[in-house]
């Protein structure tokens, strides 16, 4: 039997979060200093998060990359402030940030991130659709595509308006096809 593990005495800052490494963290993201703990992913969500990302790798510009299950500094408070963080299923993000955290250490932030892509779960529903929307826009992540692979497997695609968070797309099921930030097209079949 594992034990669960004891939650932090004191609201933790992003900076302590991110030293807690990824064998004490486990699926955990941090929310106004709360560590909120989460069951790991099923198969079938895994395997949608992979294909998304091999099928972004291709398609997208020189100075992006593609990383799944990473820690995000949305940037919401100053750092000596109870902070959050959270771990979108696959990010698109500039390059030299996976370069700055291996050299200056810290997550990635959020003003290195162009999408965030979430993928819907039995249990995450209004977290993704609601709460995460919330915080990714106030972070200013100016794309944030939700997955929902129920039956027909579908796409929201979400740009941030300078006025009113984000601004919903048509829901896409089949080929979902866009230009911005970068053009792509994605199956979603293939995410079954």
């Amino acid at each position: 039997m594992t034990a669960v593990p004891l939650p932090p005495a004191h609201l933790l800052t992003v900076g302590e979060y991110a030293t807690l490494g990824e064998d004490d963290a486990g699926r955990s993201e941090l929310m106004e200093g709360n560590l909120v703990m989460s069951p790991s992913p099923s198969p079938d969500h895994n395997m949608a998060a992979l294909r998304i990302a091999l099928q972004l790798m291709p398609q997208l510009p020189q100075d992006l990359e593609v990383i799944t299950d990473v820690d995000i500094d949305l940037e919401l408070v100053p750092p000596d402030q109870p902070g959050f963080s959270r771990r979108p299923d696959v990010i698109a993000v500039r390059r030299s940030a996976r370069r700055r955290v291996r050299t200056e250490g810290g997550l990635i932030r959020a003003s290195e991130v162009l999408v965030v892509v979430e993928i819907v779960s039995p249990g995450s529903r209004r977290t993704d659709n609601v709460v995460k929307r919330a915080e990714y826009a106030d972070a200013g992540i100016p794309h944030y595509w939700i997955v929902d692979l129920q039956e027909p497997v579908s796409l929201l695609a979400c740009h941030l308006t300078e006025k009113f968070g984000y601004l919903d797309a048509e829901v896409v099921a089949g080929i979902f096809a866009g230009t911005e930030p970068f053009a792509v097209q994605l199956d979603l079949e293939d995410l079954q």
